[in-house]
């Protein structure tokens, strides 16, 4: 299996086409990490990402989501009182580590595997204007599985409104 460097060079941020040809499987190869396609992709940019940033020195990823009232989960969440739902604030996060994992080198399909701890102190709602997803890498294995683990946090017009501890991301390679 080829590796993600093979077919994509780093680059320190991603404009939505970038992220729009990765949920192709244009950026890191066949069989390795992707982003899922809109109406799942939940950012628009990534305005950094680094191998050594962050709060523990190991990479970390900053995402932002512009909001728009007529964004499809605010229609059927919930009619007369819409909210973006919590859960897909926690898998931008998600796609955020999966996506590091991939930039960083490392091959396979990757899964969310699980989180330690999430915490909601905000929601975020159509009259918003930006989410900001700040994402910092504690631990990384690499091997059969890649693992990434991360703590995150999520901003609505730069209030903080989630936490996510220790959010694990996997990388199956799957050598065939």
């Amino acid at each position: 299996m080829s590796g993600p460097h093979d077919y994509h060079t780093p680059k320190n941020a991603y404009t939505k086409e970038d992220l729009l040809e990765s949920g192709k499987g244009g950026y890191f190869g066949p069989g390795n990490a992707q982003l899922p396609v809109p109406p799942m992709l939940m950012m628009d940019r990534i305005t950094e990402i680094t191998v050594d940033g962050g709060q523990f020195g190991k990479g970390s990823v900053i995402g932002e989501l512009d909001i728009t009232p007529d964004l499809w989960f605010f229609q059927c969440h919930f009619p007369g009182d819409p909210v973006m739902p919590g859960c897909l604030g926690l898998d931008a996060m998600w796609q955020a580590v999966g996506y590091w994992l991939g930039w960083s080198g490392s091959p396979g399909k990757g899964r969310a595997l699980g989180v330690g701890e999430v915490k909601f102190t905000g929601e975020i709602t159509p009259d918003k204007k930006l989410v900001r997803y700040e994402i910092d890498i504690k631990r990384v294995r690499r091997g059969k599985l890649n693992l990434g683990i991360a703590d995150g946090r999520v901003y609505v017009d730069g209030e903080h409104v989630y936490t996510a501890l220790d959010m694990k991301v996997g990388l199956k390679n799957v050598d065939t």
